[in-house]
């Protein structure tokens, strides 16, 4: 067989399948040998090694497991998924690092239950919905699925954030996925809400033009204790570090939440819906 030269700048695909090819080469495996270790045909690592099929975060990971490569800084799965940050929106990537250390969180989002309270059910059927849709393929949403749960286990470290979240009632009431994935999503949050580091807000309809936010927003406050806002857009995530910009967004939020109900009052009203869900 021809080998093929690659050139690992013409695409991240490329740079995969030229490390790829590396790595293989420097164990002494030919494709059907590694093949073999990693559960997958030689053909099948041939297309990835030349750029024509895309790994996925299931092949990058069973090439883990043949490579020993689990868990460390050099693994496949690290390169998948540094390759794959194009799936998601402009500006999120960068964001993610900031909310993974920042000491508090403030959060207030439109339709849909936010990513660090979703219940793996709820968050499968999110991706399902867009699947369906062929806004995006079974891989990303494999891929959105494995980032849900990345972002909440960094909720888990020895000194969790401060997590203040305020719902729009249509977080709440839209009606997501088959027979009790709503009432177990509306569990989670009551759960959420009995946590000493976090506080849990509705923003009910009746609130009208009192409501100082049309969109989702976010803002960190990090160790050092300055500030950034995260807001998206249907195309793309902005990322706000300058302080002139954060404090009124912040100012808002902190007028949003005089507004929305109290945590017993919204915990109430949770535990009223879950009546009412299948």
């Amino acid at each position: 067989m021809n080998r093929n030269e690659l050139n690992p700048d013409a695409s991240p695909e490329a740079a995969y399948g030229a490390r790829l090819r590396s790595v293989r080469e420097a164990r002494g495996w030919t494709q059907e040998e590694l093949g073999s270790h990693a559960e997958y045909s030689s053909v099948h690592i041939s297309f990835v090694e030349n750029g024509r099929k895309p790994p996925t975060l299931r092949f990058s990971r069973s090439l883990d497991r043949a490579f020993g490569l689990d868990g460390t800084a050099d693994s496949f799965e690290h390169a998948f998924r540094e390759m794959t940050h194009g799936s998601l929106l402009e500006g999120f990537p960068e964001y993610k690092k900031f909310e993974g250390r920042a000491s508090e969180i403030r959060l207030y989002e439109v339709g849909v239950v936010p990513g660090l309270l979703q219940t793996p059910e709820y968050a499968a059927a999110l991706v399902e919905s867009e699947v369906r849709r062929g806004a995006i393929t079974r891989d990303q949403a494999d891929e959105r699925l494995a980032l849900v749960a990345e972002r909440q286990a960094a909720l888990n470290r020895p000194r969790p954030p401060l997590v203040f979240v305020v719902l729009d009632e249509s977080c709440v009431v839209r009606p997501m996925g088959e027979h009790g994935v709503m009432d177990r999503q509306l569990m989670r949050l009551i759960e959420f809400a009995e946590l000493p580091d976090a506080v849990v807000q509705v923003a009910p309809f009746a609130m009208g033009d009192r409501r100082p936010f049309n969109l989702p927003i976010t803002v960190l406050t990090l160790p050092d204790r300055s500030l950034m806002s995260y807001a998206e857009s249907a195309q793309r995530g902005h990322l706000e570090r300058d302080s002139t910009c954060v404090v009124p967004i912040l100012r808002a939020y902190h007028q949003l939440q005089a507004e929305s109900l109290s945590q017993a009052d919204s915990v109430a009203m949770l535990n009223q819906l879950r009546k009412g869900t299948p």
